[in-house]
């Protein structure tokens, strides 16, 4: 097995500590290409200040080996050692250390400090990071995200409508029959509420997900939705980004980005239990869309639809003002600035162009 390989092992391990409310970081101990041990954080359920996922792992491995020295063994872990336990791991003579994500707080193999390359100690242990360091930041961000919100609702409770664009504001803009459908208990919304629409029979063997850009919103695939819903057989479902639309407007404009929105909509898709998921997107909004198709199983994406865009008629139109009641709702806006003359709208011809490549995926 690869360094790769066996970063998955303490990655599964880090997601087992994550689901138990612990910070999610994982690691496993190897020798000669056997795993020996693994471990998990667990500061807080064994209220042990000790208690990180490379201690325990070093504690179960000399149990196995019984031998408190670790030589000839290999320590895979997803976030870099911390002091502590960098000087567990010299103490127990490991050969080498290989983490995944750096720690620029605390990190104690190069970003704060660097223990492994004192020369003055009696031991030397090789070190490489960065080893799937994307796959091991991204649980990490995700937690730490929902736990400060988590604390930032508790320490100051928002009422509704200081997240929520008030409904009155999107009573009447033409072509928008759809009702309205929301979900806040997914993971990485972190309670925050995500609005969409999902028309079409439940049970169809093809899902068209429609994500709209940053300063856009569902409204965009107006068109897209009533040539889809007017055929049977097809799903499609249009989210509106948080911070855009009918969906909740964090304050913050440092909340947003491509990887925060692709987790979501990934953790959506899976919520719902699509089957088979065509994306449709906007010709210069293929970012996001690409990171959503990398995060899901690659069989359960029929394919990406880029589909072309232009100008919307009127850029002051109530339908693009509708979703931000203010400049605290503009958050959004402010993470990714968009210029303006930029507010596209997807063109009714266009639309059938799109649905006409759908319904020929499954075409005979």
């Amino acid at each position: 097995m690869t360094d790769d390989d066996w970063m998955q092992r303490a990655l599964a391990e880090a997601h087992a500590a994550g689901a138990a409310g612990e910070v999610p970081v994982g690691a496993v101990v190897v020798k000669d290409g056997v795993l020996v041990a693994s471990g998990r954080n667990t500061p807080i359920a064994q209220n042990d200040p000790s208690g990180h996922a490379e201690i325990n792992a070093l504690r179960a491995a000399a149990l196995v080996l019984r031998n408190y020295r670790l030589e000839d063994c290999t320590l895979y872990v997803t976030l870099e050692p911390c002091a502590m336990c960098a000087g567990a791991m010299l103490h127990a003579r490991l050969a080498r250390v290989v983490f995944g994500a750096s720690d620029p707080k605390t990190g104690a193999a190069g970003s704060v400090i660097d223990l492994f390359s004192q020369s003055q100690l009696n031991h030397q242990t090789s070190v490489q990071g960065g080893v799937c360091a994307a796959e091991c930041a991204a649980p990490l961000q995700q937690f730490f995200r929902a736990r400060r919100l988590e604390a930032r609702d508790q320490a100051q409770p928002l009422r509704d409508d200081a997240l929520r664009t008030p409904d009155t504001r999107f009573a009447d803009l033409p072509d928008w029959p759809w009702t309205a459908h929301y979900v806040n208990d997914l993971a990485s919304l972190g309670g925050l509420r995500m609005h969409y629409v999902d028309e079409g029979p439940h049970d169809a063997a093809l899902a068209v997900v429609a994500l709209h850009g940053p300063g856009q919103w569902g409204y965009l695939y107006r068109h897209l939705i009533a040539r889809l819903a007017a055929h049977d057989g097809f799903r499609v479902l249009v989210p509106d980004l948080i911070g855009f639309g009918r969906s909740d407007k964090p304050k913050r404009a440092s909340i947003h980005s491509l990887e925060w929105h692709a987790a979501v909509i990934q953790e959506w898709v899976e919520r719902l239990a699509l089957p088979r998921v065509l994306l449709v997107h906007g010709a210069e909004d293929a970012a996001l869309v690409a990171l959503v198709a990398s995060s899901l199983p690659e069989v359960q994406i029929a394919g990406c639809l880029a589909v072309e865009t232009r100008p919307a008629a009127n850029e002051t139109s109530a339908a693009w003002r509708a979703p931000f009641v203010d400049a605290g709702h503009q958050a959004g806006l402010r993470a990714w600035p968009i210029k303006r003359g930029a507010v596209r709208d997807l063109a009714p011809a266009e639309a059938a162009r799109a649905a006409q490549v759908a319904m020929g995926y499954f075409a005979p």
